[in-house]
């Protein structure tokens, strides 16, 4: 039987290696997140050559169950949490839906004065005091986002302890009087984690993230807050939902 052709089931040997990579990371074997042995030990416990390996690497990769990092090896790829962009995005709630646990952490919070698109944004003047906040969110203990949020400073003045001690934006508009609020815009892009942002996500320099700059307002219009979001790419899948 040739070690990189068909088995005498008729099955090519990078597919039977790749179900049973598989396979482990379905019954937990290999846990997320957890580096896969390396190919020379892959190759042996199946009796393949390193060449079939690769094959087989390379067709769960495509299939977002692994991923390789240069340098490191091949990681099981955690699933994705399914984010729906809607009119009402509220992190904790999506979490929860998928049955993980939200929680939120503040990184810093500051007064800073608006630059002009920021003081547009929220119908302020150049100039304006805004609360700045700085806020790792994650889903099981593991960090999903960074996001960096700006409100009137005035309106929502000591937000930050109250950020701290509540870990929730929508608890800390409550504790404001802010009732509900929806997303006006929300803008998608794609970039490179820098150092500091890649060291709170637990990423490896060189990950990709999605940033997602939005705005969210009170039900008649009134700019109440913007955030630029930095999601893990590897951990998120944004859902479009008509609305």
């Amino acid at each position: 039987m040739s070690l990189t052709g068909e088995s005498g089931t008729g099955i090519a040997l990078w597919r039977r290696v790749a179900d049973s990579i598989e396979q482990a990371i379905a019954d937990g074997t290999y846990a997320r997140d957890t580096r896969l042995p390396g190919e020379t030990e892959i190759a042996e416990l199946h009796r393949v050559n390193r060449h079939t390996v690769r094959r087989a690497l390379a067709a769960l990769a495509e299939r977002g169950l692994v991923r390789a990092e240069r340098g490191s090896g091949t990681y099981v790829e955690a699933p994705r949490i399914a984010y729906p962009l809607r009119s009402r995005t509220r992190f904790s709630e999506i979490v929860g839906a998928g049955g993980l646990d939200a929680s939120g952490k503040l990184l810093d919070s500051s007064i800073e004065s608006a630059p002009r698109d920021l003081a547009k944004r929220l119908g302020l003047k150049t100039g304006a005091a805004l609360l700045r906040i700085d806020a790792l969110r994650l889903a099981d203990k593991i960090p999903v986002c960074v996001g960096t949020t700006w409100l009137d400073a005035e309106r929502f003045e000591d937000g930050g302890r109250v950020y701290e001690k509540l870990r929730s934006t929508t608890k800390l508009l409550a504790h404001f009087g802010v009732r509900d609020y929806c997303r006006e815009w929300t803008n998608i892009t794609a970039a490179i984690a820098d150092a500091t942002d890649a060291a709170r996500l637990d990423l490896a320099l060189g990950r990709p993230v999605l940033v997602a700059d939005s705005l969210d307002a009170e039900p008649d219009g009134r700019p109440l807050l913007t955030t630029r979001a930095r999601f893990a790419a590897e951990r998120v899948q944004f859902v479009i939902e008509n609305q």
